[in-house]
């Protein structure tokens, strides 16, 4: 009956080493955001995977100066405008294609404006490259996000 136990306790730490260390390899969980002209933490945001598919969606907004008390998205467009930040799926589409994940959309909510993106992990999974882009890459802007779990 020891021999038993002592299997399954092995093989459950394993199991679960095995997600801690896959969890660094893949972009799912929860970001810290990092505005890209002040430097400042700007928001959590959960990234999660389904069927291959990755999309990140707000959990928390740090509060700035000049920031809608509400966190209303006011600037976008469709569905989403004037709906609240926290709660928004603002990534989404993005696939693993080699190194990267590319060939989803993300919303910047300060200006309702949606663009093509990639991401790519960085530093052993502790980052995420994340590039909005207008047509081709050249021609966008990155955030360094930092993981938070």
């Amino acid at each position: 009956m020891k021999t038993f136990v002592s299997a399954a306790v092995f093989l459950l730490l394993s199991a679960v080493a095995g997600f801690a260390s896959a969890d660094v390899n893949s972009p799912t969980g929860l970001w810290k955001t990092i505005d890209d002209k002040t430097g400042k933490e700007r928001s959590l945001v959960r990234i999660t995977e389904t069927n291959g598919v990755f999309e990140g969606r707000v959990e928390k907004i740090y509060d700035q100066p000049g920031d809608d008390p509400q966190h209303l998205c006011k600037e976008c467009e469709g569905e989403r405008k004037d709906k609240p930040i926290i709660g928004m799926t603002i990534l989404w589409g993005l696939k693993k294609d080699g190194e990267q994940y590319a060939g989803g959309e993300i919303l910047d909510p300060k200006n309702g404006s949606i663009y093509r993106a990639k991401m790519k992990l960085l530093d052993g999974g502790k980052k995420l490259e994340v590039r909005g882009f207008i047509g081709v890459s050249l021609f966008g802007r990155s955030q360094t996000w930092l993981r938070e779990e």
